[in-house]
């Protein structure tokens, strides 16, 4: 199977059919935990689907997204048909208004065939058709996909408001994640993992600022709920982030595994899946290293300078005052006030250059310090007027 090219919906429809269904949800998130989908990682695959060639993050994020789509179905409608299946997803997505983008919306009207719903899967996890954006989505938008798994379950139960559901799952979450990363003694050496989780929201309209501590009161609502043992495994996945467990960490995952609902074998048993899972795919997984994510994020926004090295030099010889921040920038620290100015007047750059707009999309802004650093370096002869070296910024 290729989920990059036409038709393998329907293909995933034959192949799916003669997998044995689960017994029950519980043992669906399993797998889907294995596979590395509920940490938003994805290491793997079902076993009944041989691709053709070897999988993209992406890929495997939608595959394992469909897979636990179809799955989730398949428990709450054991006597529905495939096609029962593409017609309740495209419900589902319709009614939880994901992106609220009209590009989605001219896909869920119409004759809702399996060819639409490959392209509304495409668009739920590239979001950008170019590969660039592709390649930056896939780091920051596919991290908390399991939330769309838990919705729809809830949506064939028969919930009302999904949207707000996902909204809600969504909150707890990532202040789950926020509160894990404060309970650090040694605090992460930047906030990358932090960044990941808040840039993945798909149904807050609001940006998270700072950890909320009102999602507390909410966690009774979940309380032996299959929404549970998730937060907890996004809580073992945020303290594991450096490969140790302190103790303030493990009070924490245990506070908040006892007030879920959970008994303390399952709280070790989620600590000690993460932990297995980090042993095994330690390699894979340089979401966490440092060197890694900014040289490959550093190279994604080199390339996108270089194509717009035209556009963006005429632009920038339209601000001045720009030119001089960002030329400040290379000799020192810049003050709130001028980081502030500096991202306002960029966004209105990357308004004027298409491409350039995969900054705008939420999580952009964790890009910008690369592209302040880079952009100097790449276009140098537009700032040689404005050139500002440490002797002269001294004497200032």
């Amino acid at each position: 199977m290729n989920p990059s090219a036409s038709g393998w919906i329907k293909k995933f429809g034959h192949l799916a059919a003669q997998a044995t269904p689960y017994a029950d949800f519980t043992a669906l998130y399993d797998d889907l935990r294995k596979l590395g989908f509920a940490y938003g990682m994805n290491v793997g695959i079902p076993a009944f689907i041989s691709p053709t060639h070897e999988l993209t993050q992406d890929e495997c994020a939608k595959l394992n997204l469909f897979y636990g789509l179809y799955s989730t179905h398949r428990l709450a409608r054991p006597e529905g048909s495939f096609a029962d299946f593409l017609e309740s997803v495209f419900s589902f997505y319709k009614g939880i208004d994901v992106g609220r983008v009209s590009f989605l919306q001219k896909i869920l009207s119409g004759k809702k065939t399996s060819s639409q719903l490959e392209k509304l899967l495409d668009s739920r996890i590239y979001l950008e058709a170019n590969v660039l954006s592709k390649t930056f989505n896939s780091m920051i938008t596919n991290s908390l996909l399991q939330i769309d798994v838990l919705t729809y379950k809830r949506y064939l139960d028969g919930v009302d408001h999904p949207r707000e559901h996902a909204r809600n799952l969504e909150f707890v979450a990532v202040n789950i994640a926020y509160q894990a990363l404060s309970a650090k003694r040694k605090k992460p050496s930047d906030q990358r993992l932090k960044d990941l989780f808040s840039a993945s929201l798909t149904y807050m309209e609001q940006p998270v600022n700072g950890l909320d501590m009102s999602y507390r009161q909410m966690l009774h609502a979940y309380r032996g709920t299959c929404a549970a043992p998730y937060f907890m495994d996004v809580a073992c996945l945020t303290v594991w982030e450096d490969a140790s467990l302190e103790y303030l960490e493990s009070e924490f995952v245990l506070s908040l595994g006892h007030e879920l609902g959970l008994e303390t074998a399952a709280i070790r048993d989620a600590l000690f899946a993460v932990t297995d899972f980090f042993s095994h795919y330690a390699d894979q997984l340089s979401v966490f290293n440092k060197e890694n994510y900014y040289d490959n994020m550093s190279k994604v926004v080199g390339k996108l300078i270089r194509r717009n090295s035209k556009r963006l030099q005429t632009e920038l010889s339209q601000s001045r005052e720009l030119v001089a921040l960002l030329s400040k920038s290379t000799v020192r620290e810049l003050t709130p006030e001028e980081r502030k100015r500096i991202q306002e007047q960029l966004l209105d750059v990357f308004k004027s250059i298409p491409s350039l707009a995969i900054f705008m999309l939420p999580g952009g802004a964790v890009l910008l310090p690369i592209f302040i650093s880079l952009i100097p370096k790449l276009l140098p002869s537009s700032f040689d007027e404005n050139r500002v070296d440490s002797g002269a910024e001294n004497e200032v």
